[in-house]
């Protein structure tokens, strides 16, 4: 079994600690307030994880959120404070940012590992080393960071764990897996994720995969859908889009459950694509843990 495929099992069980971890001290003291301008950054899989914490905290009331590449963020702006999520807590986009902030706009780092440098360059830092992971590609710091999040904000999550065990127990649909092309659609918060699902299937597979906010597929990006691909609709599909779909002969997947545990489901696609092309969906072709620049 590849290191990503026991890391992709284990995701329920790491959601649960992720739950318990957000009710203690070490998070309730850390993460931002209600009220607070916040800006969340990151890059790769983690700026799409940024993006649904974005969301998922404006819509729960608690204050403005953005959500930024770290490479991008504006300096311009003034924000009460900054989380930072990196897995390795090596990026040097991410690092770069934090020093550059340092003393001036109070940050976070959320990261898997304990003595990485982001945790001394951030003012205060989230360890969730529970879910680090062997594979190159992300799977369940992602997630587990998400979860924390969620439950942060007030969300109970066994409902969400228990929808993920279900995906796990049913495995990756066959007919996704035969397909040539897939596209990944979401509204709100779950457009992140749809953004992550593309990412995984290019990462792990060499895939052709596209991702957009549901109402904009429209608009263009159906024109290349036909009975070769694979269309993945993440959480609830926008009223008449199934029926603009029906007419492109894709393989439609849609479904009632929980967007992050939807996501699961793609990642095991991820995977077992890999292994029909004969990849090693641990080591994507030109990728590494953690991007560090030269100086």
């Amino acid at each position: 079994m590849s290191h990503v495929s026991a890391e992709i099992a284990d995701q329920p069980g790491c959601w649960r600690r992720a739950a318990e971890l957000a009710t203690t001290d070490e998070v309730v003291h850390v993460l931002p307030k209600p009220g607070e301008r916040v800006a969340v950054v990151g890059c790769g899989t983690s700026l799409y994880m940024a993006q649904c914490f974005a969301v998922l905290r404006e819509t729960a009331g608690q204050g403005e959120t953005d959500a930024f590449p770290a490479s991008e963020f504006p300096t311009g702006r003034t924000y009460d404070r900054v989380v930072a999520l990196t897995r390795s807590g090596t990026t040097t986009e991410v690092r770069r940012l934090l020093t550059g902030l340092a003393g001036s706009t109070p940050t976070v780092v959320v990261t898997a590992v304990p003595d990485a440098p982001v945790v001394t360059e951030a003012d205060t830092a989230v360890v969730i080393d529970f879910a680090d992971e062997e594979s190159v590609v992300q799977t369940r710091f992602a997630t587990t960071a998400l979860a924390l999040w969620r439950a942060f904000l007030g969300e109970d999550l066994d409902p969400v764990i228990a929808a993920a065990e279900q995906v796990l127990a049913e495995g990756a649909p066959p007919a996704a897996v035969a397909s040539e092309q897939f596209t990944f659609l979401a509204t709100g918060w779950a457009t992140g994720l749809a953004n992550e699902a593309g990412l995984k299937l290019r990462e792990a597979a060499q895939a052709w995969t596209e991702a957009y906010p549901a109402m904009e597929f429209r608009h263009g990006p159906i024109s290349v859908i036909d009975d070769r691909s694979t269309v993945w609709v993440l959480g609830a599909p926008p009223v008449g889009l199934l029926d603009d779909l029906a007419v492109t002969h894709a393989n439609v997947v849609t479904g009632h459950r929980d967007p992050m545990a939807q996501l699961i489901g793609a990642q095991l696609v991820a995977v077992a694509v890999a292994e029909r092309k004969g990849l090693d969906p641990d080591r994507p072709r030109n990728l590494t843990r953690s991007i560090v620049l030269p100086a």
